[in-house]
């Protein structure tokens, strides 16, 4: 029995039928593109939009928790060598829509960490969890394993729908409007794998918040974010479109002031529609919308997005899942239960009480906030955070932006309990949404694109700040920090009180690692406003920066003045000043500790920085499409080797619509999916026209689509006609390739 079969008998009653045909699929692909029959450009954005992302790779390097860098390759669960598909192992991002998991995915997750990985689970700050080292042809593996239990990979990476972020704390938060959690999770699964998002430019990335004072949604960071609002009794959203971090940050922009929640997925696909077309394909550099928007303007970008959604053809997943929206309610594991006056409370529970706890809109409930450094859990840790969240709260854990979980519905009698729970684990640290709270992106433990560590300077200041006195005082208490490792912003350092970024400086001949500054960003109010660059500094001086900020904001602020308004009020010019002294580098022979980057032995180097995988190059939807044929085709073969003549046979007819469909929507995107109207337009369009026919052939290789399509799957199967089939299945997909080819030829394309 092939690793196919054994995987759809185990797995398949578990898994959605198209999920699992899917990781087929990618699995065909991945053994084509070791037979060297698909190319590795095309291939790499069919790994990427399954979540399979190649990471930097210098002396297996990462940090870990204690600011230390540690080995991970090889390591004591990394049994395989670098002589495989990859000369490396690479990180799998999976999806977790809203940050919402159960028990039972985070316990899969941390099984595939442990035998997969190297044992750690990285949150991010989508609401992500990364696996990091791990090998591709374990990828599929881990794709079945979380797939059997509801959660994907698919489109976690390359230029589509990213995941889909939303509040931690949706349904049991004070000042929202109403629980978008239904709502997040209806865009994610309508979305997921559509048509009419295949063939952006770049990522898209979309967030939902309940509220607009708060930052849990940080929809103006967004390409699309909507804000939740009643009005007249009916629920809606107002709708941003436009906004992103990076180089050129760009804030959202009221796209419509409001629209009731039955426009919300078909206002979405038309936004994509509308991206799709227009969005830049050839500079990657400006192939997001907020480069359209910002080319077109808010009211020629609404335009058009209008005219797109009046010529959708109606679906009803638009408006299907409305009625189960209105009565969506979480299901606590217990009773509310009030916190007794005379309850004996552990040592250090008050603290962790002060800055973990959360009182919920729920009487006699708290959300519960585990604070994880630099976004990591072991798989150990997981699995016993895992018992705890039965125990306490069943199914109501999320995944935050801040790179931390929260457990929700924990009735506030059991919270003392629970702190002694998450104590043993190590998983009772206080400091949750404090200046403690560092966030964190890779850097150059594991991505390409890492210019400084932003993982070991983030760790550092965790360290320094938790032993500095001035850190009592409220004003600073409060602030955020967020670093990114380069200019991209995965940090979101643009929307912290204080932020950084990575860059290098030549010093004598010298690299010497620097963070830029930049300070007063506004994170509430959903991302409310970029910080102010002001000016790059020595990595090994970035402690000092913080507490020259800290301390002199706390002295010389006025009553009630924000850190904002306080920044703000000094301008570029005076902060520079303030600043000036850290600039300074001592020579190399001088202190060479400023010649390495934060817990490295070695001298500072930009000699491993490399292309970047974010987005993956700009493939052709034709070409995704023909690759997605190859892949079924390939299963079909697999198939019959297996002895499952049906499944041949369906396999191969599905590879014939999918070549098919690839010509077809070519010309037309709109084109309907059913395989009667593929068929007929293939048939108008190429077949009957003869532009599909070649000198050699002319048009036989498209007969067996026509023949199959009109007979149908056979009664009593002949595997001699099944293996025909087959064989001309990929006799009619390389037809359409060299279609393609002949088609690129006359007019001077690319393919």
């Amino acid at each position: 029995m092939s690793s196919r079969a054994d995987w759809r008998a185990h797995l398949a009653p578990s898994m959605p039928a198209e999920l699992a045909e899917e990781i087929d699929v990618f699995e065909a692909q991945m053994e084509l593109r070791q037979q060297g029959r698909i190319d590795e450009r095309v291939f790499a954005e069919t790994r990427l939009r399954r979540g399979a992302y190649g990471q930097r790779y210098d002396n297996g390097l990462r940090h870990d928790g204690d600011g230390q860098k540690q080995l991970r390759y090889p390591g004591d669960n990394l049994t395989k060598g670098p002589d495989t598909l990859w000369d490396a192992p690479g990180m799998l991002r999976i999806k977790l829509p809203y940050g919402g998991m159960t028990p039972e995915q985070f316990e899969v997750i941390a099984q595939c960490a442990e035998e997969h990985s190297d044992g750690i689970l990285h949150i991010t700050t989508r609401q992500d969890v990364q696996l990091h080292y791990v090998h591709i042809e374990d990828a599929v593996t881990v794709m079945r394993r979380i797939g059997a239990v509801g959660i994907t990979t698919r489109e976690a990476c390359g230029n589509g729908v990213r995941n889909i972020t939303g509040c931690p704390v949706a349904g049991v938060c004070s000042t929202e409007a109403f629980d978008v959690t239904p709502y997040a999770d209806a865009m994610f699964r309508f979305l997921l794998g559509h048509p009419d998002c295949q063939d952006f430019g770049r990522k898209f990335k979309i967030a939902f918040s309940g509220c607009p004072g708060e930052a849990c949604g940080l929809v103006m960071l967004h390409d699309f974010g909507a804000i939740a609002e009643v009005r007249d009794g009916v629920r809606g959203f107002s709708l941003w479109v436009g906004g992103g971090l990076g180089p050129t940050p760009r804030q959202a922009k009221r796209m419509y002031d409001w629209v009731p929640a039955a426009e919300l997925l078909p206002l979405a696909q038309a936004v994509g529609r509308v991206f799709a077309r227009l969005g830049e394909k050839k500079n990657r550099n400006r192939a997001r919308v907020k480069f359209l928007m910002e080319k077109l303007g808010v009211e020629e970008f609404r335009r058009l997005v209008d005219e797109e959604r009046a010529i959708l053809p109606h679906d009803d997943r638009w408006t299907s899942y409305l009625p189960a929206a209105e009565v969506w309610k979480d299901n606590p594991t217990k009773a509310p239960a009030p916190l007794r006056d005379d309850a004996e409370l552990p040592a250090g529970y008050a603290e962790w009480a002060r800055t973990n706890v959360q009182a919920q809109r729920q009487e006699g409930y708290s959300v519960a906030t585990i604070a994880l450094p630099l976004g990591d859990i072991t798989s150990e840790q997981s699995r016993r955070l895992v018992d705890v969240a039965r125990r306490y709260v069943g199914d109501n854990i999320r995944t935050t932006v801040e790179q931390n979980v929260v457990l929700r519905y924990v009735p506030d009698a059991d919270l003392p309990a629970l702190y002694r729970d998450l104590d043993e684990v190590g998983l009772a640290a206080p400091g949750a949404g404090t200046i403690l709270d560092v966030t964190s992106c890779p850097g150059t433990d594991t991505c390409k694109l890492g210019i400084a560590s932003s993982r070991g300077l983030a760790n550092e200041l965790r360290r320094r700040l938790a032993a500095a006195s001035y850190i009592g005082d409220a004003s600073i208490e409060g602030l955020r920090i967020k670093v990114s490792g380069c200019f991209n912003s995965c940090g979101q350092h643009h929307v912290a009180d204080i932020g950084f970024f990575g860059n290098n400086r030549k010093v004598g001949g010298f690299s010497v690692p620097h963070f830029q500054v930049v300070l007063g960003g506004r994170w509430r109010e959903n991302a409310g406003s970029y910080g102010m660059a002001v000016g790059a500094i020595p990595s090994k001086r970035i402690p000092e920066v913080v507490e020259t900020i800290t301390t002199t904001f706390a002295s010389e602020r006025a009553e009630d003045e924000t850190f904002q308004d306080w920044i703000a009020r000094l301008g570029k010019k005076e902060i520079g000043v303030l600043l000036e002294g850290l600039k300074s580098i001592p020579g190399y022979d001088e202190d060479r500790s400023f010649y390495v980057d934060w817990a490295d032995a070695r001298e500072y180097s930009v000699r491993d920085i490399a292309q970047g995988e974010c987005a993956g190059e700009v493939i052709s939807r034709t070409e995704l499409m023909l690759t997605e044929a190859e892949g079924t085709a390939f299963d079909a073969q697999v198939a019959l080797e297996d002895g499952d003549l049906l499944r041949a046979d369906e396999l191969s007819y599905r590879a014939l619509l999918q070549a098919a469909r690839a010509l077809v929507r070519s010309e037309d995107s709109d084109i309907p999916d059913d395989p009667d109207t593929i068929v007929r337009e293939f048939r108008e369009r190429f077949y009957d026209t003869e532009r599909f026919f070649d000198r050699f052939s002319g048009g036989k290789f498209a007969r067996p689509l026509f023949v199959r399509h009109a007979d149908g799957p056979p009664e009593q199967p002949d595997a001699e006609d099944i293996r025909t089939l087959a064989d001309e299945t990929a006799l009619f997909i390389d037809a359409v390739h060299q279609y393609e080819i002949r088609q690129a030829g006359a007019t001077g394309a690319t393919v």
